[in-house]
């Protein structure tokens, strides 16, 4: 039978079809339905070992290219470039390890919330089984406190609330019945009379069927889905893999054609072929894979005193590109408790009750909330039912002491909420002899008032005013509550519903809501701001959800709510052209969870997903980041996801954002430091001897050049503050170059304009007769690019503006360079490992001089950059209509 079914049939037909009874299987039945079902568990699959893991990271490109090039380091006599590659490449593959290693894990806390135990009619008797025993037939009991062990379909029902809030997102504990439901497609939401399996029961007792097990269960569908979700490849990851591949090709054209013009030129062919490998490995950036990791460590480390726990370290650097944020309603943007923020009482709206009462009908307003509630005082905490909570501190704050009211007034008699009443009545001494205090639904209450109270005693009841009031506040998302008494001159006989319950005077209405946390429209206006579109996702009702992403700004346009059942029926197609217009989903179960973030994949978004339920798992692991709850989220949340909020603050991710952008444009900034530097060094050796001099450097100088302006100011742009407008830019586009917004033709005439000075350095030294040439190339080509990582310190801003001491490790590396760059130079001994010979001072000067003209060259591109006359400026979010 269709899973989505059962709630269509009666309590007595499920039996029917499930070969069973009201007293259960037989010992023997069960046994041969085990075996035929299976353990009710989510079964694990068959896990690559650590080491298959490990291997499976050496297959990236770039990965490749940087094995290879500590090959050829180890060939041309460079050891320590050996061993600093492969340390690099070897950190990575046990990052990515422990990644893939962390999404089994997602599965197993999904397997550990299964109930242990089961108390099941076996043969007749009540006996305790351990969960995994449970197999379809099976009738279970249920009582308040229990988790459910299977999927139920309930036969009998005593007042019972389940907490389904991290399986459908719903924060209000779900009523309970046995009777069939008519309506088809419900969904799980709303399928009141089934128990799903590790949801809780919070109140009263319950008999029910098992009608689905292990991963027929919709947990385990959840798990299924979990199981099959890949993650998506960072945006990082993506570039990186192209830049790797470009690369290449591009590196061994140059040395093919460097090689061939140096025998055509007559120089040795040994020569040549080490000057063509130690370009090779000079326009590698070994250093990448080393700023990436030390960026992305670096920025999950501030992240960790703003309450974010980074998971998974690429995920930093996504935060930066992502264009959606789908942010669960439930404990994510709310709070996940129950509040009252309205009253209405004699025809008046009202905020809160007043401290103290300011007249009679208010005081009876602050007794009913008080007296008619089972809140009890635990560890000195109030602990009872949400709503109850709600009504109990809403009292408490207005001056309404529940232990000493009940000294006054001590609770004579109570008539239980049910769900057929939806309301429940107590009864207390009073001034004139007794008075009942009821509360419960509005479409029950009402009927059974023929008066309203006033602020000078009982006045007739407008019962049409009444019920508009009621149906406004439920449009507006408001769960509402009608208060109402009735006065006895002595404690009625029989006390039932039918005695107390009529011919009552009503009081107000008390209108609750899970409200939204108080920095969250804070956080989505700066999402805005970032060109980032927030979209709420919730398993509430539609009224309930719009009402929310009013408050917090995510949209005003009620046609851009879409609900699951409008969702079931829209096709892919039409769903991919439409989901770009839609803010708010309602209603919606954890397979359209994951459909909404695949279709907005599929339109080129990247897409955040916030959540702290079990249902938010698939999602969570099927988003370019999951980011979940660390106080309220579940286990299977945490497992699944990227990023983990310590303190559930929505407003969190504000920063995480940013510090994802911050991360990219360090990354950035190196690329575009080293590769300039290496196109220089490339230029200078690929046109020297097409202008009749002789190869400009040795071998050892290329590498000694890579080492030096790759590494320590490599290393020091991953301290560089972050740019100014860093949030107000739009998210850069998944599948945008990692070279875009000029960075590519910087790379190019930058490397042309080193490669100048440096040939025409080597001009100058020769036409002089100086022995020392090769020396000042040499110096020319380090010190420029010196003089370069100081220069892409900034996009646009100037050197002059940002100052010298804003990275204090990019100086200290700068000059730290410079320093050993001296010692090569002048210390006789480093003269005969790197065939250099001490410059005049004159020589010197003349060098430094060269290379400060870089400096001056990309201060002035940036000028023009702040113009907007080159490159064409980035748009700040709220130009780019994003």
């Amino acid at each position: 039978m269709s899973p989505s079914a059962w709630h269509n049939i009666e309590a007595d037909e499920a039996l029917l079809k499930l070969d069973s009874s009201s007293t259960g299987l037989t010992t023997e039945a069960a046994q041969r339905r085990l075996a035929e079902h299976g353990l009710n568990t989510i079964p694990e699959t068959a896990h690559r070992s650590l080491f298959a893991m490990l291997l499976g990271q050496f297959s990236d490109f770039m990965i490749m290219i940087l094995l290879a090039a500590a090959l050829i380091s180890g060939f041309v006599g460079e050891p320590q470039d050996t061993i600093a590659i492969l340390v690099i490449v070897l950190l990575n593959a046990i990052i990515g390890t422990a990644q893939e290693f962390r999404a089994e894990r997602a599965v197993t806390a999904l397997r550990e919330m299964a109930a242990p135990e089961a108390h099941v009619l076996r043969d007749g008797e009540v006996v305790t089984i351990t969960a995994p025993q449970l197999v379809p037939g099976d009738v279970v009991m249920l009582d308040a406190g229990n988790i459910v062990p299977a999927d139920l379909r309930l036969l009998q029902v005593e007042e019972m609330q389940a907490d389904e809030s991290a399986l459908t997102g719903e924060s209000q504990p779900v009523d309970k019945q046995s009777a069939r439901l008519s309506e088809t497609g419900l969904s799980i939401g709303d399928r009141f009379n089934l128990a799903f399996k590790s949801t809780l029961i919070t109140r009263g007792r319950a008999r029910g069927v098992v009608i689905a097990t292990g991963l027929e269960t919709e947990i385990g569908h959840i798990a299924e889905l979990l199981r099959g979700e890949g993650s998506v490849k960072t945006p990082l990851q993506l570039r990186l893999a192209r830049f790797g591949r470009y690369l290449a090709l591009a590196v061994l054209a140059i040395c093919a054609v460097v090689f061939v013009a140096g025998l055509l030129q007559g120089q040795p062919v040994m020569l040549m072929f080490l000057t063509a490998v130690s370009l090779a490995v000079a326009a590698i950036p070994e250093a990448l894979p080393a700023v990436v990791t030390i960026s992305l460590a670096l920025g999950a480390h501030k992240l960790i005193r703003h309450n974010t726990l980074v998971r998974n370290l690429p995920a930093v650097e996504t935060l930066g590109s992502v264009t959606y944020i789908c942010a669960d309603k439930t404990g994510t943007l709310t709070q996940n408790r129950m509040s009252v923020e309205l009253f209405f009482a004699a025809g008046e709206r009202h905020t809160h009750l007043s401290d103290p009462p300011s007249s009679p009908l208010w005081v009876e307003i602050g007794q009913a909330m008080t007296l008619n509630n089972d809140v009890l005082e635990k560890d000195g905490k109030p602990a009872g039912e949400p709503t109850e909570l709600a009504l109990h501190e809403a009292a408490h704050r207005a001056g309404f002491n529940k232990t000493l009211l009940e000294q006054t007034m001590p609770r004579l008699a109570t008539i239980p909420f049910d769900s057929k009443r939806k309301q429940m009545a107590t009864l207390h001494p009073s001034s004139t002899g007794v008075v009942a205090y009821v509360k419960g639904a509005p479409e029950r209450i009402l009927p059974q008032c023929n008066q309203a109270a006033g602020h000078d005693g009982p006045i007739p009841l407008a019962s049409g005013d009444v019920t508009a009031e009621v149906e406004k506040l439920a449009s507006e998302g408001y769960r509402v509550l009608v208060l109402a008494k009735r006065e006895f001159t002595a404690l009625p006989e029989p006390v039932d519903a039918e005695t107390v319950e009529r011919d009552m005077i009503f009081l107000g209405l008390v209108a609750l809501i899970d409200p939204p946390r108080s920095e969250v429209p804070q956080a989505v206006a700066d999402c805005l701001t970032a060109g980032i579109t927030p979209v709420m996702i919730t398993g509430d009702h539609p009224g309930t959800a719009m009402t929310i992403a009013r408050r917090m700004g995510i949209t005003e346009d009620e046609d851009a709510m879409l609900s699951g059942d409008q969702l079931d029926r829209l096709s892919d197609e039409a769903f991919a052209r439409m989901v770009g217009f839609i803010r708010v989903y309602a209603r919606v179960s954890p397979k359209q969870k994951l459909r909404i973030v695949k279709a907005l994949q599929t339109n080129g978004e990247f897409v955040a997903m916030t959540g702290d339920g079990v249902n938010d798992a698939p999602a969570l692991k099927r988003a370019n980041i999951g980011v979940a709850m660390g106080e309220k989220g579940t286990d299977v949340a945490r497992e699944a996801a990227d990023m983990v909020l310590l303190d559930d603050n929505f407003a969190t991710i504000v920063t995480a954002i940013r510090a994802g952008r911050h991360v990219f444009d360090n990354i950035r900034k190196f690329i575009k430091d080293t590769m300039s530097s290496n196109s220089g060094e490339i230029w200078t050796l690929f046109l020297a001897p097409f202008l009749g001099l002789p190869i400009p450097l040795l071998p050892i100088h290329i590498l000694w050049i890579n080492l030096v302006t790759d590494g320590l100011p490599g290393l020091a742009f991953t301290a560089e503050p972050a740019e100014p407008e860093i949030m107000r830019r739009t998210p850069r586009p998944p599948k945008e170059s990692i070279f875009a917004h000029g960075m590519w033709q910087h790379i190019i005439w930058v490397g042309l304009f080193v490669g100048g000075i440096s040939i025409a350095s080597q001009a100058w030294a020769i036409s002089r007769g100086a022995e020392h040439w090769q020396t000042v190339v040499f110096t020319v080509l380090t010190v420029s690019q010196l003089f370069h990582s100081l220069a892409v310190r900034s996009e646009s801003e100037s050197l002059f503006r940002i100052g010298l001491f804003s990275n204090l490790p990019m100086l200290g590396a700068v000059l730290l360079t410079l320093l050993l760059q001296m010692a090569v130079i002048y210390l006789p001994a480093l003269n005969a490992i790197f065939h250099t010979q001490p410059l005049p001072m004159f020589d010197l000067t003349v060098c430094l001089a060269l290379s400060s003209l870089v400096l001056v060259a990309v201060e002035i591109e940036k000028w023009l950059m702040r113009q907007g006359l080159i490159y064409g400026q980035e748009k700040p979010a709220a130009e780019s209509g994003h």
